[in-house]
């Protein structure tokens, strides 16, 4: 029912304790000085439910680390314990002595054994003193590595370099990251796979190479209406989340929670005939912008940016933009300015139309039109930077009499983008640029093929799709690689380990709805080789986000209210 000191180490002329170790029921209290604080403070680090009153022999190691500080008893699992105040990088003892058992006076003396104290310099001895098979024989003997130390390390070098009490690696699930874990590893012996906790999220050290071996269904997702599009996000600090544009309005579009592994409900938002979703950040501010199709109940035809409400915990409406038929959004940033470019579909009957880049005004907080560009019945738009270049494209689907036209790569020179190559397309509806390695591929989804001065082909839909390549001598895409697609909506690029995928949305081919969509791996010199075969109706759109719990695939069904996630199962 006291506190017992074990040993303390204090200055001549004064009461206070330089280094100290002391006993109280079940806890152990390690003491330092603080001289960085003003005038000198005293602090303690705190071992809680250490029970060392049963009369049996124990031995105490106690690591320290600027703020780590680390106790094992009698070779168990440490007590790890990070604390605000680091212990001090330099504390002088000069005039200063040991006393053991005692604070130098009778009250608060040490009424046990003590058998021996050792310090070391720059390294936590638990390793070498925790390795006989029969600790209790240990316990009796002097370990091996006390035999023979020096009054005094040769060289203080050894002090500037982190003590082994940092190293500290946590097993089983996923442990918490904080600031508090910050410099600690977590072995995940699932994925056989070493991280680094860097204050906020876990990051990859060594990890075992994975290769995917089959797609298992994973969650059927019943949306409001049949889903146009799909946007994977993490809001930092809050979690995972899925906006999905719905075609019915009323009840509008959803935006889902990653929730115990599966997406749940978390907000609807009403919109009109909705085509796809963009998240994006500028500074702090988080925004949500919607590409509607259609006219409100008004007339009024526009798509709306939202901005998340931290206090709200919610999307809630920031700005609207007029927009005509607009399908897709494209966020990026160029020398360090935000943009926002919406693909205009038509407008009436005319798919020759301008679609617009908006840039932002730091100012008005606002959203401004930066430029104009001609396009064709547009389904896309996809920016991507090469070395300090940034280029954007364009997938243009339908000029009014054929789809079998050219779609456009724009490249940003001096505060404009500017056109730097066609390449012909058959109703294009997406473009997908990804690396493998070195190389830089884009990937372009053709829809169907049709021209009204032209004779019908046996199949609209049944098309090739084309991979092009950059040719850095050329300076420009070359023609890679065909792919047979049916109606294809949408590309996505992924990676499982080292080993690169392709997966298409095929829609339509020319009789029925029902169609396999296919992942494709990457094979080098044989290019992408279909590897899986998917059931999918009418799918629309593809999206592979990672959790803690593995990868998915999520895909959209045009043609029914139901997604699916698929989850990539690995070996």
């Amino acid at each position: 029912q006291r506190n017992e000191y074990i040993f303390t180490l204090m200055r001549e002329e004064s009461p206070a304790v330089l280094v100290g170790l002391r006993y109280a029921p079940d806890k152990l209290h390690f003491l330092f000085w603080s001289p960085e604080r003003a005038q000198g403070w005293q602090s303690r680090v705190t071992f809680p439910n250490v029970s060392l009153a049963d009369n049996r022999w124990h031995t105490l190691v106690l690591a320290v680390s600027g703020q780590s500080f680390s106790l094992t008893v009698d070779c168990s699992i440490p007590k790890d314990v990070v604390v605000e105040t680091p212990f001090p990088a330099s504390l002088s003892v000069r005039r200063a002595s040991f006393y053991l058992g005692s604070r130098r006076r009778r009250k608060g003396m040490f009424t046990g054994l003590l058998r021996q104290l050792v310090l070391l310099p720059g390294a936590d001895a638990t390793p070498r003193i925790c390795h006989a098979v029969n600790f209790k024989v240990a316990t009796l003997s002097v370990p091996t590595v006390l035999q023979d130390v020096p009054a005094k390390p040769v060289s203080n070098e050894v002090l500037k370099y982190p003590y082994e009490t940092d190293m500290k690696v946590t097993l089983g699930a996923r442990p918490r990251c904080t600031k508090q874990e910050k410099a600690q590893f977590w072995f995940n012996a699932s994925r056989r796979g070493l991280y680094l906790c860097n204050g906020s999220t876990w990051l990859s050290v060594l990890e075992a190479q994975h290769r995917l071996d089959y797609v298992e269904e994973h969650q059927n997702l019943v949306t409001n209406s049949e889903t146009m599009g799909i946007e994977v996000f993490t809001i930092p600090r809050v979690g995972l989340f899925a906006a999905v544009a719905n075609r019915a309005s009323p009840p509008g579009s959803a935006i889902y929670r990653w929730s115990e592994g599966k997406f749940v409900h978390y907000q609807n938002i009403p919109t009109c005939q909705a085509q796809s979703w963009k998240y994006f950040t500028i500074g702090k501010k988080i925004f949500l912008a919607v590409a509607n199709f259609e006219q409100n109940e008004r007339g009024q035809e526009f798509s709306v940016i939202y901005k998340w409400s931290r206090r709200k915990a919610k999307f809630i409406p920031y700005q609207r933009i007029t927009t005509h038929s607009a399908r897709d959004w494209e966020a990026f940033v160029i020398e360090g300015e935000a943009f926002l470019a919406v693909v205009n579909h038509r407008e009436g009957n005319n798919h020759n139309i301008d679609s617009v880049i908006y840039r932002w005004n730091p100012r008005t907080g606002l959203f401004e039109t930066n430029q104009t560009i001609p396009t064709s019945g547009a389904y896309d738009w996809e920016f991507f930077t090469i070395g300090p270049y940034s280029f954007l494209a364009v997938a243009n689907t339908f000029n009014g009499t054929s789809t079998n036209i050219y779609s456009h790569i724009y490249i940003w020179l001096s505060g404009s983008f500017q056109l730097f190559q066609s390449i012909l397309t058959f109703g294009a509806a997406d473009w997908e640029v990804f690396h493998v390695g070195d190389r830089v591929f884009l990937a372009v989804a053709n829809s169907h093929s049709y021209d009204s001065g032209m004779p019908a082909p046996s199949n609209f839909y049944a098309i090739n799709s084309s991979i092009y390549e950059l040719n850095i001598t050329a300076q420009m895409f070359v023609k890679f690689q065909d792919l047979l697609t049916y109606s294809a909506l949408d590309w996505e690029f992924f990676s499982v380990g080292d080993d690169s995928f392709l997966v298409v949305a095929n829609s339509f081919d020319g009789f029925t709805f029902s169609v396999n969509s296919i992942i494709y791996r990457w094979q080098g010199y044989e290019g992408f080789v279909a590897a899986h075969h998917l059931p999918t109706v009418g799918c629309r759109d593809w999206e592979a986000f990672h959790t803690a719990e593995g990868s998915y695939l999520f895909f959209s069904s045009a043609r029914e209210p139901l997604s699916k996630v698929l989850k990539l199962k690995t070996t």
